[in-house]
């Protein structure tokens, strides 16, 4: 059999085409896996962060054992989730029952998308960008909702109802405070936003030009988050567990996940639209721009950017840390009353006030 010399080339011409199809493919998807590295890294930091903040509050000595400092203890802890029984509930809906998790933690991961963690340093850029988290923040109700129903319990349905009711309370009067940023900025692009405030230094960041808006945004982020005083969705002294009460293995270390997942999220939208996202917002002169090592320049500030926004929100984790070991929980009337009768209108005020002087401004 002959083989002409063209199908030769035209046969290895498409190998390599494939090839470098393939190496493209695997380079296109590793910002992804980057960013997924260390979402991983900063949970393990922060429940780290926790155990240690919450001994110190209580005057005891944290995690020591499993490795330096007990720096271990969480993947220790995880480890022992992924390896236990996965028990399913006899009479309850197997499929939502599986479904309900996975949803809860996919919802959150993609919220990541449009968080700018240094300049230029962000996966989505999107015009609509602030708006698309809030978006995608509400359908993790859902999974809880769905995890409380077909677990076929009262204690599981309670907690899985009370998780819809605080978000929908508690997302209204979040999306005015975001609306109202968007209008100080003209855009809804979280880039824009940080740029935003960068023409003016410390005192252009949003937490001076919207400090109404930043204290309701912290609350209804702490309540998105159900983190105490409003964990009513999983109090332990009445629904045992809530929406996660049968729930074992490593169904249930997802939801402990996606706990500390919103916490992260939460923590990172207020550096974004409130304190200034990337900016040092102080001048300072760098040794690679004194030789003018321009390529050096850009890494460093990329490095720095992303260093000063974990900063700002690790100071946003410790407040809400302390306030956990602060406050006692609120009783679930107490707590939709609050999101209802207080900070609705305070934040529709604080957007029409953002309205008018943006108007009056023109």
């Amino acid at each position: 059999m002959i083989i002409d010399r063209v199908e030769v080339e035209t046969i290895n011409s498409f190998s390599k085409s494939e090839l470098l199809k393939e190496v493209y493919g695997l380079i296109s998807i590793l910002p992804i896996l980057t960013l997924l590295l260390g979402i991983t890294i900063e949970v393990l930091v922060i429940v780290w962060l926790e155990r240690e903040i919450s001994a110190s509050i209580q005057q005891r000595i944290g995690p020591e054992y499993a490795g330096p400092l007990g720096l271990l203890q969480a993947i220790a802890d995880g480890t022992k989730l992924l390896f236990k029984e996965d028990i399913l509930p006899s009479r309850g809906d197997i499929s939502l029952f599986s479904i309900g998790p996975s949803i809860a933690v996919i919802s959150v991961l993609l919220s990541f998308l449009v968080i700018p963690l240094g300049y230029h340093f962000v996966l989505a850029d999107l015009s609509i960008g602030v708006f698309l988290w809030i978006a995608i923040s509400s359908i993790a109700p859902i999974g809880l909702l769905m995890a409380g129903y077909s677990s076929n319990n009262k204690y599981s349905f309670s907690g899985g109802l009370r998780a819809a009711a605080q978000s929908i309370s508690y997302e209204i009067p979040l999306t005015f405070c975001v609306l109202a940023i968007s209008l100080l900025s003209n855009s809804s692009s979280t880039v824009d936003i940080v740029e935003a405030q960068s023409k003016y230094g410390f005192f252009g960041w949003n937490i001076w030009r919207q400090p109404i808006g930043f204290l309701v945004f912290l609350i209804s982020s702490l309540a998105e988050c159900e983190r105490l005083p409003f964990d009513l969705p999983e109090a332990e002294e009445e629904l045992v567990a809530g929406y996660q009460t049968e729930y074992s293995g490593i169904k249930y270390g997802l939801f402990y996940l996606v706990s500390y997942l919103n916490l992260l999220v939460s923590s990172l939208f207020v550096t974004v639209l409130y304190l200034g996202g990337w900016n040092f917002s102080i001048p300072y002169i760098s040794f690679f721009d004194f030789f003018q090592m321009n390529k050096a320049v850009g890494i460093l500030e990329m490095t720095m950017g992303i260093f000063i926004t974990l900063t700002k929100a690790y100071l946003f984790l410790f407040i809400s840390i302390t306030i956990r070991w602060t406050l006692p929980r609120m009783r679930m009337d107490q707590l939709l009353n609050l999101g209802w009768k207080f900070l609705l209108p305070i934040s529709l005020g604080n957007l029409l006030l953002t309205t008018s002087s943006q108007l009056v401004s023109l």
